[in-house]
């Protein structure tokens, strides 16, 4: 980096809450299926706790030598279901509590991969995995969850979204927060390095680092420089920006592995909001040209940020990958919190701007009265966007007992607070309880 890079990324760093938001090492656990589950459990505490030893030490090496905050240092494995075997509900907790140990050991923030790749049908480990996300996400304290029910190539499981959604209610039973920790996908990556979602994919290397970077308040600042300019001026400013905030992972990535002697992976630069002021996706598109988010223009705007990012990410960095473009997870994001208390922002329009952005229907308050069947048919809906789209999708919903539209909920820290939202309350029983599987669209057919 030259010096006028090095001003650039100090002014980013302090004014524009630009940081590296995760540094995330994957880890493969094919190699340690034993003889039984406690077998198991023991060889992947020992493979972790070998290759991530050292990963939050570097980690903060570098932030004190180079000045640029690492926010989050994780790991994420292979998922487990692949290597429960025979294990039963009740067995598969030793593999969750094995994850949990070896990610307090080793000091990092969370460690993902307990999840299950179900868009084709049931394993007997993927059963077991999903039954016990309930006790596993409230047992643990670092242990993320996802579970993938559909893809553009295998089409939908319905039977599992409806066990999704019985299971998320089931989480909510035990605790209003614990729904944090878990996501449900359509085309689930494999290199994702951002958290619930994380896991290491079967076709990764033994061990890698990948980084999420994550910069909202610089592409905001850069955008208050072109006022006024035509829409092509704006798109053009936040390649630039993404350039400029994707270089830096690419750098603090390449370091952190080669100090590890691991592999480097991708960066994926996706804008991931903070609940700060000033770091914020909805912000981004206000500055665009909506009075509020949520209004009419906003899918519109979404869907330029996000392709602008990419663009721009692209040429930065010698592989970009995991999910990178735009989040617009509701509580993590001051804009998108303020549009939603004053009903700007409902949830069929949040459906609608996540067919053009990164994910999906991310950190959303709903009453904690809401029936398993409409939770899962909203996991539906978000899954056949992502399906017919060739497009990630995910839904992390957060039943909250207690509440009505309107409460507040603070779920503290990064997490933030969010407003319960209203869903709507025709039934979709019906839909969901005829289960089965939804086929892969016509354009699947490729070869």
């Amino acid at each position: 980096m030259d010096t006028k890079q090095i001003r650039e990324t100090i002014q980013m760093v302090a004014e524009d809450h630009l940081d590296i938001r995760t540094v995330t090492m994957g880890i493969s656990l094919l190699d340690t299926v034993g003889a039984d589950v406690n077998d198991t459990a023991e060889r992947v505490y020992q493979k972790i706790t070998k290759y991530a030893q050292h990963l939050v030490a570097v980690a903060q090496q570098i932030e004190r030598e180079y000045g640029i905050p690492i926010t989050n240092k994780r790991i994420s494995v292979t998922p487990i279901s692949l290597i429960a075997g025979s294990a039963n509900e009740e067995e598969i907790l030793v593999l969750a509590h094995a994850l949990d140990r070896a990610a307090k050991e080793v000091g990092v923030d969370f460690i993902g991969g307990y999840s299950a790749l179900v868009q084709k049908g049931f394993s007997h480990g993927d059963l077991a995995l999903i039954k016990s996300l309930p006790r596993a996400l409230t047992e643990t304290d670092l242990v993320m969850s996802s579970v993938n029910i559909g893809s553009s190539k295998a089409g939908i499981n319905l039977d599992a979204i409806k066990l999704m959604g019985e299971t998320i209610k089931n989480i909510t039973d035990k605790s209003d927060t614990a729904n944090a920790k878990m996501v449900v996908f359509a085309n689930a990556v494999e290199d994702n390095p951002f958290m619930a979602g994380a896991f290491h994919g079967v076709s990764e290397p033994d061990v890698v680092i990948n980084v999420g970077v994550s910069g909202p308040g610089v592409v905001k600042r850069a955008l208050t420089q072109v006022k006024g300019q035509p829409i092509d001026v704006v798109t053009e400013t936040i390649k630039q920006t993404a350039f400029k905030i994707t270089r830096v992972g690419q750098f603090v990535g390449s370091l952190a592995a080669q100090r590890l002697q691991v592999p480097f992976g991708i960066v994926d630069l996706s804008l991931a909001p903070t609940p700060a002021r000033g770091d914020s996706v909805a912000e981004i598109l206000e500055e665009i040209g909506l009075e509020q988010v949520g209004t009419h223009g906003t899918t519109a705007t979404l869907m330029l940020l996000n392709d602008a990012v990419k663009k721009g990410g692209v040429m930065a960095s010698q592989q970009v990958g995991g999910l990178s473009g735009a989040f617009i997870p509701v509580s993590e994001d001051a804009g998108m919190i303020d549009a939603a208390v004053a009903g700007t922002l409902s949830l069929a329009k949040l459906e609608a701007m996540t067919s053009v952005c990164s994910v999906g229907l991310d950190m959303i308050a709903v009453p904690g009265d809401t029936p398993a069947t409409t939770i899962s048919a909203i996991i539906a809906d978000e899954a056949a966007i992502g399906v017919q789209n060739n497009k990630t999708t995910a839904v992390r919903l957060l039943p909250t007992n207690g509440t009505k539209v309107g409460d507040m909920v603070d779920y503290g820290g990064l997490l933030g607070t969010a407003p319960v939202m209203p869903v709507i309350e025709k039934s979709s029983a019906d839909f969901i309880n005829r289960g089965g599987h939804i086929p892969a669209p016509i354009h699947s057919f490729k070869n």
